[in-house]
């Protein structure tokens, strides 16, 4: 794994955080809403009439906007297949998710497998069917474990395997 206490990294991948989610956005906005206002409506006097000042332009625009954004945005997330295609693309792209992704999968495979067999021992039930698929879904995670690596395709292609199940 790649040396991950890197200052200089992590202090630019705050850096671009605080860039891209606040500075940047607020910079937009406030940019877009003076030159909108000052070029456009300013010089147009149907529409100066609507807004005669900036104040009252900079509230109607807050006014529709903000709740308009917030509506576009839970759309993004919630209903529409843009989101599940961008998430896609990043596990695709990103083998720390993907591993991630993965080794969640691997964990409910066991912990299912065990539940099972935890519930038939505490009721005194035979176990030794559930122990050979214990022990079989183990070789299987182990040997995938120790053939995997960051940079092969293991990760991918098991991702692949299981989203075609």
């Amino acid at each position: 794994m790649p040396k991950t206490d890197s200052l200089p990294f992590k202090l630019l991948y705050y850096f671009r955080g605080g860039w891209g989610l606040y500075f940047a956005f607020i910079f937009a906005a406030i940019n877009t809403l003076t030159v909108t206002y000052f070029l456009a409506i300013d010089n147009y006097p149907a529409l100066k009439a609507i807004f005669p000042s900036f104040e009252l332009y900079l509230f109607t625009m807050m006014a529709i906007g903000m709740p308009l954004l917030t509506i576009i945005g839970y759309t993004h997330y919630r209903r529409s297949p843009a989101y599940s295609s961008e998430t896609g693309v990043m596990i695709r792209a990103n083998p720390y998710m993907r591993r991630t992704l993965i080794n969640s999968e691997l964990n409910v495979e066991l912990n299912i497998k065990i539940c099972e067999i935890l519930m038939k021992m505490s009721n005194k039930e035979d176990t030794k069917k559930e122990m050979l698929e214990l022990k079989a879904i183990h070789d299987k995670i182990t040997e995938f474990v120790s053939d995997r690596k960051f940079s092969n395709n293991k990760d991918l292609d098991y991702l692949k395997d299981v989203l075609q199940d």
